[in-house]
């Protein structure tokens, strides 16, 4: 299998996927192994994004395509600080990608010419996508729902505030 042949030349491991092959590749040899893929035939650059798998951190990945061969492979890695090397000399296309996944994950892409903000203001602080952020609209405006969510047989769970959120009072909306 040609996923195999990826993986064997940036030391990687193929894992069967419901649809494609996911080959997972050591954090140092991302972008070698963007240079494979793109070298045995996976010429089509189709979405990189990651996933906040808060026990073993952030994991990075990328969807690439064979036009020709009509199939795919899902590329991803998992850095221990969430930085690896920028795709964009391999594929052009990756560059809004990376913009969105610095922004959203804080994942840093050395050699990314333009990481600056894509979607959110530039005083914005924080990364949203992370599960370590905090939601102040949960802090800002009670639960909808006639319980809390987890409440079960009708008592009422204990409200707690998410650490780093300030007290009633202390908290303002941006440009209040």
């Amino acid at each position: 299998m040609w996923a195999e042949g990826i993986a064997a030349a940036v030391e990687g491991q193929v894992t069967p996927g419901d649809t494609r092959p996911v080959v997972d590749v050591p954090p140092q040899r991302w972008r070698e192994a963007a240079e494979a893929a793109r070298d045995a035939g996976c010429d089509f650059f189709d979405w990189l994004s990651a996933v906040d798998e808060a026990e073993d951190g952030i994991r990075i990945v990328a969807h690439l395509w064979s036009l020709a061969d009509r199939r795919g492979l899902l590329l991803r890695t998992l850095p221990g600080d969430p930085v690896v090397e920028s795709i964009v000399p391999v594929y052009p296309g990756a560059a809004w990608h990376e913009r969105e996944t610095h922004e959203m994950f804080g994942v840093g892409f050395t050699g990314n010419p333009d990481l600056s903000p894509l979607l959110l203001a530039p005083e914005f602080e924080g990364h949203p996508l992370r599960k370590d952020f905090v939601l102040a609209s949960r802090v800002a405006k009670p639960w909808p729902g006639a319980k809390e969510p987890g409440g079960e047989h009708g008592r009422k769970r204990q409200p707690m505030r998410p650490p780093g959120v300030p007290a009633d009072g202390e908290w303002r909306p941006a440009g209040a």
